[in-house]
């Protein structure tokens, strides 16, 4: 059974319940486990994204554009050729957050940037 979780399957997230553990002075975290729904586990790609805010929550499109279209724009941009007043892309997933979890989303990406750029230095390049 997919909906399932499996004996080895971590935490997707941690929430902190933000009550101070009398034992160590640190918060005390809860782990999550999210179970798929129909084919929500299926990757979705997308190589762009915008944030649109409304009175108590952010909405953040992830879309896709024909990577041949986004490495044309900017040839064209260099040989003075008139670009274009919109390009159309495909709405891959529209996601809607409270203002909270787009706070926690930012920490968790920031914790992933900052994971790769180590790596990279490690590495001997750059992010």
């Amino acid at each position: 059974m997919a909906d399932a979780p499996r004996k080895d399957d971590k935490p997707a997230a941690v929430i902190d319940t933000g009550a101070a553990d009398t034992a160590a002075g640190a918060p005390q975290r809860m782990g999550v486990r999210l179970a798929p729904v129909d084919n929500s586990d299926q990757p979705v790609l997308a190589n762009y994204a915008t944030v649109n805010v409304a009175p108590g929550m952010a909405f953040i499109d992830f879309g896709f554009l024909e990577p041949g279209l986004l490495a044309a724009i900017p040839r064209v941009a260099r040989q003075g050729g008139k670009l274009p007043q919109s390009v159309n892309g495909k709405l891959a997933v529209r996601v809607a957050m409270g203002y909270d979890g787009l706070a926690g989303l930012h920490q968790q990406i920031g914790r992933v940037l900052a994971g790769l750029r180590n790596a990279m230095k490690k590495a001997g390049s750059e992010v």
